[in-house]
């Protein structure tokens, strides 16, 4: 080594000696966002950035610094010249990567995710950006050269009322919004696909979401035939660490025009973000099981208004939270008119709709497959078409319904289900009591049919496809889902096909039938949504059955006169959702208000209602507790299996959400700085209240 070699290797080793570093001349205090998931601690803290990474040190970079005495990672959000903390700031030690991954519009959406569910920054960032792989980072990438694109044929998108007219938004790139309502038997990839096409020729970037791995390979194929496959990327979890992170830097870096993905892609930093869309946003799948739980539709809706972009949730169901935004003119709902949509959908039948049919089979409604559901099924296998049957999922869900009609059981005060008190006997099973405000109830009486007679049950799929196959010899039968793989498609021949939910193989011109099974079964859960999910799941099925003019027939298991159930029949979504969404906004349920469920153990809840009911006396929201209430869930992280854990919840006005929010992060806050051994759970909005 020459000697002006050694000097400077000298001189950079000096520099590294902490006490002779000295600060950057410009813009030298750098705010990170450190990864410590403590409420107390959610906010950035200053460091001071020395000279020698002051060319790396940017915002969006991984930064290492010492917190609390020991060394942490994080991420540099901004640089400024002053800091307002009075006493002398540490160093940041390490920028861990030069490459800058949290963009400036994911860390706003990141923020504002983790306001609106009482969430912690470090715990949505973790959600948004994936782990670093360095071997990755120095890869080399490869070349694109991304083809051009044609302005999409709006004919497909004429059928709908404002179908073209949005398509036209989105290729001047405007921020339109809008819930679409897809018609029976409609390609939605290839729709989605001619909406990112107009944003492409836009000049700007899509990203669509999708519940699961099936519906990416769907969309990725249309698009890719649309667009060229080099312009679209899938990000799920599927593809491992490595190749996902590798997905994950093109598309920070502007290599590619498009993305598909599942819950997580919600926050891909696609740049000029001009399309934010969302398949199905009623599937469990998006909601995030994950603190602070967020729900896609309401990340993609921030994100919509806080970029300038046009939103697209889309299905052939329309979900309450969609309906609202609906109502509120915040987005313009695509439809296609009566006539259209009768001329596409199948032929749909309930149990009881007409005398004729009891006559024919008196026993229609205590059979789990009636009568009209084995002719449906023989004339679409007779004409050598695939028939469908749906089945709910397996597993066994308890509950408490009416005896005499099956209606599910509802507390008189709060409209909550009710279920029997823990520690009960054969003998002695205990008062029936609500499960979500502890009242008990020993005068039950139905609001349905008047009958004072209760009766537990379970959900299961009772051996469908074996019945099945017995019933009908030398039939194909094959299963999808409910812990058999999941088909992907199958030929368009005389089958039978055993689904669960989210789990109906496609088939080429659609089915000659869907049996839609244990109709009671579905609508009996004790859910908030129940209703609703039930017709998104009869809807999904039945949008895949030939329209009736060419033979299709749905036969749903359910009594005709249910309101849901006549949804179905008439294939009214969008009247059903405004119905559901009036009938919540009369008993106080979400999206109507906004709702948090606090869990834990009974001393932990009372800690965080009580904190929050003591700060919203000073000038904040009229706060309506509900419980607490045992409840029989697995214990959060922290917690000791055994305990007794029960669940409040708690209820406000929908103007009055962000105040709920900032008081339970407060609570939660307080009792992190004192170190509070039992953990909560606090979810806003919950998709499920059982």
């Amino acid at each position: 080594m020459s000697r002006p070699v050694r000097k400077a290797a000298r001189t950079a080793s000096a520099a590294r000696t902490r006490g002779e570093w000295t600060a950057a001349p410009v813009q030298p205090v750098a705010r990170v966002a450190v990864d410590v998931p403590l409420p107390h601690l959610d906010r950035p803290f200053d460091y001071r950035v020395p000279t020698h990474l002051d060319e790396q040190a940017r915002p969006g970079v991984r930064v290492r610094v010492r917190f609390a005495g020991r060394p942490v990672d994080g991420y540099l959000l901004e640089r400024v010249e002053e800091s307002g903390h009075a006493g002398r700031l540490a160093w940041v030690d390490k920028v861990v990567s030069p490459e800058p991954v949290l963009t400036p519009e994911v860390a706003t959406l990141c923020r504002a995710v983790a306001d609106r569910y009482a969430g912690v920054f470090a715990d949505v960032v973790r959600m948004a950006v994936p782990p670093r792989h360095a071997r990755v980072e120095a890869e080399t990438p490869p070349e694109r050269e991304l083809p051009p694109v044609e302005a999409p044929d709006p004919a497909a998108w004429a059928r709908y009322q404002h179908g073209a007219a949005y398509l036209d938004a989105l290729a001047g790139g405007r921020a339109a919004h809008a819930v679409w309502q897809a018609l029976p038997g409609e390609s939605w990839p290839a729709r989605f696909a001619e909406a990112a096409a107009a944003t492409v020729v836009a000049g700007r970037g899509a990203l669509l979401v999708v519940p699961d791995q099936r519906d990416v390979d769907a969309a990725c194929a249309a698009l890719g035939e649309r667009l060229g496959a080099d312009a679209v990327f899938a990000l799920t979890a599927e593809l491992g660490p490595a190749e996902r992170y590798r997905r994950w830097l093109a598309v920070r870096r502007g290599a590619v025009r498009v993305v598909v993905g599942t819950r997580s892609a919600a926050f891909a930093p696609v740049e000029k973000l001009g399309l934010l869309a969302v398949w199905d946003d009623g599937d469990d799948s998006h909601a995030e099981p994950r603190a602070p739980y967020p729900q896609v539709r309401d990340v993609l809706v921030a994100r919509a208004h806080a970029a300038g972009a046009a939103l697209l949730v889309g299905g052939f169901s329309r979900t309450a939270e969609a309906q609202l935004l609906v109502e509120s003119r915040w987005a313009s709902a695509i439809v296609a008119d009566r006539a259209t949509v009768r001329a596409a959908a199948p032929r749909v039948t309930a149990i009881g709709e007409t005398d004729t049919q009891l006559a024919r089979d008196p026993d229609a409604r205590a059979a789990r497959v009636p009568a009209v559901a084995f002719e449906a099924a023989r004339q679409a296998l007779g004409a050598g078409r695939p028939v469908l049957v749906q089945v709910p999922r397996a597993g066994y869900l308890p509950w408490l319904s009416c005896a005499h009609c099956r209606e599910p059981a509802r507390c008189r005060h709060c409209a909550g289900p009710l279920g029997l008190p823990r520690g009960g006997t054969d003998a002695d099973p205990g008062l029936p009591t609500c499960r979500w405000c502890g009242r008990a109830e020993p005068a039950f009486r139905c609001g349905g049919c008047g009958s004072r007679r209760l009766r537990a049950g379970v959900v299961g799929s009772r051996r469908t496809a074996e019945e099945l196959g017995r019933a009908f010899p030398g039939v194909p039968v094959k299963t999808s889902g409910g812990g058999a793989p999941v088909l992907a498609s199958v030929p368009a021949r005389p089958e039978i096909v055993v689904a669960t939910p989210g789990a109906e193989p496609a088939v080429a011109g659609g089915y000659g039938a869907a049996l839609l099974l244990d109709g009671w079964a579905m609508l009996s859960r004790a859910d908030l949504r129940v209703a609703e999910e039930a017709l998104r799941r009869w809807l999904a099925a039945a949008a895949q059955v030939r329209p009736h003019g060419e033979g299709g027939r749905v036969i749903v298991v359910a009594e005709s006169a249910i309101p849901v159930v006549q949804a179905l029949v008439r294939w009214d979504p969008a009247g059903f959702a405004a119905e559901e969404l009036a009938s919540r906004a009369e008993v106080g349920f979400p999206p109507a208000v906004r709702m948090a469920a606090v869990e834990g153990t009974p001393g932990a809840v009372a800690d965080v209602v009580d904190a929050v009911l003591a700060a919203a006396q000073d000038g904040g929201p009229e706060i309506e507790v509900l419980g607490p209430v045992e409840i029989d869930t697995p214990p959060e992280p922290g917690e000791v299996a055994g305990e007794v854990r029960e669940r409040a919840l708690l209820r406000v006005p929908r103007t009055e959400g962000r105040a709920l929010a900032r008081h339970l992060h407060a609570a939660q806050a307080a009792r992190s700085t004192r170190k509070a051994l039992d953990a909560v759970r606090v979810r806003l909005d919950p998709a499920e209240i059982g």
